[in-house]
């Protein structure tokens, strides 16, 4: 019994570790699935995916500030990573707009040491915020839905098989040449520009340059670098690099994220499966001399249209980009600079939703504003502070009711005909609301209730408290108690309940139902009325004590005036 107990035990144990490492490592789950119709599949697309990569990784390391050659190590690293870690085989990680404009604010006027070492910081903090799951669980779908549009727009030309064949060859080619259509851009311009160059007149276009050829060296990301002839330690990098070690790979995981869910049309994102993938990615891309990575929309748009299977597409990717390096670069030469610009706008104009601004108009006007703040700050001073403008705008919002929630007051009668006064606080009981809505239900009790009526709080929309502002309405409930004014809760929570009970001992009066209520504010009415009628009567009863001691006094001082004049008579009678 015991060996069978312990056979058990190591089964399910085994079972739990085989199901760790298929979540963790997908690859497992996927590989031993693999065929001949899905290797085909998915080397169309990472052969797709590659000829869009590699001019938009050229132009991408142009745009921050570096070698053309850095946008292809990071393009092949991050594509390989991908096959083993990740779970979306839509995504495909590498070099974006984004991530170049924000290392290009960092980089600028230094070398690439910095761009290598950010890229390592950043994975290393994403690595942290996965084995933490701070995943970010809610993420914004604008533009993983722009690309999902994007990548329907492409399926349309796919033609029915009614269709005759060489109309699906005219499909097929026209759909080839959309989907590749950066990479013949860039070699038609580079022909021109080779033409002009070998000329008299020399080319009239600024080109790329050299690009160095060959495998990046893989060593360690740099932890010290020379710039103006000094050596800067981790330290002074650090520092040089400032807040981009947090901006860079935050608002990495949001488009990554973003990408997955627009993409996983069956089951559930594993948010920190991603997370991790994308600290490896950069961890290892940082010993390929890699710049920052993270999922492209417009990559991936094209990667799904091709009709990728698994994530193997990548590696055949990567693949391309290592033949890249390894036969095409001195041709990279002569690619003008002007094509690489017109890939980075023809990446992200389909991401500019200008049409959202009307339905904002529409729908909610406040939305507006931190979209042109962030829109108007990321063009004057920078993309990560203008980022951190809009999110310090928006949590401005959304902290400005809980701390003014909107108070309703409204007057009711019983049908034991015992007026009160019925407050609704809009939000819960927290510290910022606490002062707002004590002063609101004071302020109703006074002006509307004449410091009489009770007054009831309607708690169906307060769903917690805190001590402190169990503190203040137990302060709001000694001000009623003066003034001989009823303060109830009405159909609160347990644990609103418990904290409130817990500050304010049994002062703190509730009721669940709206025949306790009735109950009580008609008991309170009698108790009252009780009260009203033996004041008065003691009122009464001192009244007519008072004026009986003054007929009294008044009859006695009548008679002693009296006996005096009758004395003073006598003895006037006497002398004489």
């Amino acid at each position: 019994m015991a060996t069978e107990a312990d056979r058990r035990k190591k089964r399910t144990y085994i079972d739990r570790l085989h199901k760790l490492a298929s979540r963790r490592v997908p690859i497992l789950a996927w590989l031993p699935k693999y065929n001949s119709e899905k290797f085909l599949s998915d080397i169309i697309a990472g052969i797709t995916v590659g000829l869009t990569v590699m001019p938009q990784g050229l132009a991408y390391a142009t745009l921050a500030g570096l070698e053309p050659q850095y946008g292809l190590y990071s393009a092949f690293m991050g594509a390989i990573v991908y096959v083993l870690f990740g779970s979306c085989k839509d995504i495909t990680i590498g070099p974006t707009a984004l991530m170049a404009l924000m290392t290009h604010d960092y980089v600028q006027g230094k070398n690439a040491d910095f761009a290598i070492l950010l890229a390592f910081l950043s994975g290393c903090l994403q690595l942290l915020m996965a084995c933490l799951r701070l995943e970010m669980r809610k993420v914004r779908l604008t533009q993983g839905t722009q690309a999902m549009s994007k990548m329907k727009d492409v399926k349309l030309h796919v033609i029915s098989k009614k269709s005759v064949n060489y109309q699906r060859i005219i499909a097929k080619a026209i759909w080839l040449i959309s989907t590749a259509r950066n990479a013949i851009v860039v070699v038609t311009c580079s022909v021109i520009a080779y033409k002009y160059d070998s000329s008299e007149s020399g080319s009239p276009f600024i080109l790329t340059g050299p690009v160095r050829s060959g495998l990046p060296p893989f060593s360690l990301p740099p932890f010290s670098t020379q710039v103006n002839n000094q050596t800067l330690t981790f330290t002074q990098m650090c520092s040089e690099l400032g807040t981009s070690i947090i901006l860079v790979p935050i608002i990495a995981v949001l488009g990554n994220v973003a990408i997955a869910k627009a993409f996983m049309n069956e089951g559930k994102v594993d948010a920190s499966q991603e997370l991790l993938t994308l600290g490896i990615c950069n961890v290892l891309g940082s010993c390929a001399s890699s710049m920052p990575v993270t999922g492209s929309f417009s990559r991936s748009a094209v990667n799904h249209a091709s009709g990728v299977k698994t994530p193997m597409g990548g590696l055949y990717t990567g693949i391309l980009i290592l033949l890249a390096l390894r036969l095409l670069t001195p041709y990279f030469y002569f690619i003008p600079k002007a094509s690489l610009s017109a890939v980075i706008i023809c990446a992200v104009i389909y991401m500019i939703e200008y049409e959202v601004v009307k339905l904002m108009w529409k729908s909610s006007k406040k939305d507006l504003i931190p979209m042109f703040v962030t829109f108007l700050f990321c063009l004057i001073i920078g993309v990560e502070y203008g980022i951190l403008s809009g999110v310090a705008i928006n949590l401005v919002f959304l902290l400005y009711p809980s701390a003014r929630p909107t108070v309703h007051v409204d007057k009711y009668t019983t049908d034991c005909g015992a007026e009160y006064l019925l407050v609704t606080p809009g939000n819960s009981l927290y510290f910022p609301a606490v002062d707002f809505i004590k002063k609101s239900v004071g302020n109703a009790g006074i002006k509307q209730g004449s410091s009489q009526i009770p007054v009831v709080v309607d708690c169906r929309y307060i769903l917690g408290a805190d001590f402190t502002a169990a503190k203040g309405m137990k302060t709001l409930i000694n001000e009623f108690s003066s003034r001989k004014q009823g303060l109830y809760f009405y159909n609160p929570r347990s644990d609103v309940v418990t904290v409130l009970k817990g500050a304010c001992g049994d002062e703190f009066q509730y009721v669940s139902t709206q025949e306790e209520l009735s109950y009580l504010l008609s008991t309170v009415q009698d108790k009252s009325s009780q009260q009203l009628l033996e004041q008065t009567h003691d009122k009464l009863h001192a009244s007519l004590t008072l004026n009986n001691s003054e007929m009294i006094h008044r009859n006695a001082r009548g008679s002693c005036h009296e006996l005096s004049e009758v004395t003073s008579t006598l003895l006037h009678a006497t002398a004489s």
